[in-house]
């Protein structure tokens, strides 16, 4: 079976590695303060723009509707296309979007920007997934994986707490004009660095595996149910946290700024730390299966404290648990893309990690839609944390026995295009 090939650059250098590495943690965390500065704008938006909570929720929820749709493509053209310039590209027009929204007049035009802004997003986790997975190798993935995640938790620990006292101080107008018209000195750098770093070209296939195989996979499915799970838990927080502090525990605003963005910064110091934990395990000769699965089931199973936190009347003891499950939590999101990539390989990191997180994404339409139902009908948020911790366990256990062992997938079109070579050599081979 031939096949055409493209070329994907790596960067040479560990220091070059480690540079790109350092301006993705940086774009992660700006991609998160995007995706929850109108959470932080809402209160006053509403007021200014005489929006009802109706419209205020698909607002709300308007993100999610072209990021989880798109990422379903965007693996695609990572794969494709080259996947810096890819990046670079989206990055302008998530930061264009965000900074236009400063102006908006209306509801439509916030709406449209928000559909915008996921669109444009939904290429950032499967070019970071096909970075790593090309420029890391098994055992520096834990921590590359890891130093990403945190990135998406200091995202909105520094949204919430800083994008706050903008909104008080300057409105919520100035919010995004800041944050858009700053985040695009990101590129300067991004852009200097992609041009002048050597790099090696490591050639891949351009098509790959087709998207049919990997639905194919057992394997795939189960990362997929993981990562809806993790993403449930990981939105609820994301939304509905200010919200419980304030509605259940009668923290005030300033209290909620503090004391809400506490559990962003222990995810993202456990997330950092779990990831560098894991590789010195593999790098002691365990098995990427065994560390991967462990840190991941850990995660998730361990996080369930967050019911018991609910249940206790003393605010300090709840945060305290809160503070405890995000440390949990932490075990888990440094390991997840992890075993993605290798299961994948690199030529098919984007493609999977695209429909891995577009499955996945669909959880930042229901839980908090859930969550608000939930609380609606039953006038408490005990039913919603055990919902919560209900889908722990089943993501859970899709990692620990849907999943099997942590290493590269066999891929239908590789074995052919490997046959192919094997009978050219062959044919051409003296007897």
């Amino acid at each position: 079976m031939a096949s055409t090939t493209a070329r994907a650059s790596v960067p040479s250098s560990s220091r070059g590695r480690w540079t790109l590495l350092t301006l993705l943690i940086i774009s992660v965390g700006i991609n998160y303060i995007d995706r929850g500065n109108l959470s932080v704008a809402a209160h006053d938006l509403s007021i200014e723009l005489h929006l009802d909570p109706g419209k205020l929720g698909l607002l709300l929820s308007a993100f999610f509707w072209t990021y989880a749709i798109c990422l379903f493509a965007a693996g695609w053209v990572i794969d494709r296309f080259n996947v810096y310039w890819v990046y670079a590209a989206s990055f302008l027009v998530w930061s264009g979007s965000t900074a236009l929204t400063g102006a908006a007049a209306g509801f439509t035009v916030l709406f449209s920007l928000r559909l915008l802004l996921g669109m444009s997003e939904s290429v950032a986790y499967p070019s970071y997934s096909k970075i790593i997975c090309s420029g890391f190798a098994e055992h520096e993935r834990g921590l590359a994986n890891g130093l990403i995640d945190a990135g998406s938790k200091i995202g909105p620990a520094l949204g919430v707490l800083i994008g706050g006292l903008l909104v008080a101080g300057f409105g919520w107008r100035f919010l995004f004009y800041a944050v858009g018209a700053v985040s695009l000195i990101w590129l300067l750098p991004w852009c200097w660095s992609i041009r002048k770093l050597r790099v090696t070209e490591t050639e891949v296939c351009a098509g790959g595996p087709p998207i049919v195989e990997i639905l194919t996979k057992r394997d795939a499915w189960g990362t997929f149910i993981g990562l809806f799970c993790g993403n449930y838990v990981w939105y609820f927080l994301l939304t509905w946290l200010p919200p419980y502090l304030q509605m259940d525990r009668h923290f005030s605003d300033r209290m909620m700024a503090i004391y809400g963005s506490l559990p962003f910064w222990v995810l993202a110091f456990s997330t950092a730390t779990s990831g560098w934990l894991s590789d010195v395990w593999i790098r002691r000769g365990a098995s990427p299966t065994r560390v991967r699965k462990t840190f991941v089931g850990l995660g998730l199973g361990l996080c369930t404290i967050l019911l018991p936190a609910s249940m206790i009347r003393n605010s300090w003891v709840c945060l305290s648990l809160f503070l405890a499950a995000s440390l949990f939590f932490g075990l888990y999101s440094s390991n997840l893309w992890a075993i993605t990539q290798t299961l994948s390989g690199r030529e098919a990191a984007g493609r999977w990690t695209g429909l891995q997180n577009g499955f996945g994404n669909f959880a930042g339409i229901a839980a908090p839609w859930l969550t608000g139902i939930i609380v609606k009908h039953t006038g408490s948020f005990f039913y919603a944390f055990v919902a919560v911790c209900g889908v722990l366990i089943v993501g859970c256990c899709s990692f620990l026995f849907v999943v099997r062992e942590v290493k590269p997938v066999q891929w239908k079109s590789s074995k052919e295009e490997n046959t192919g070579r094997e009978e050219t050599w062959v044919r051409k081979s003296p007897s």
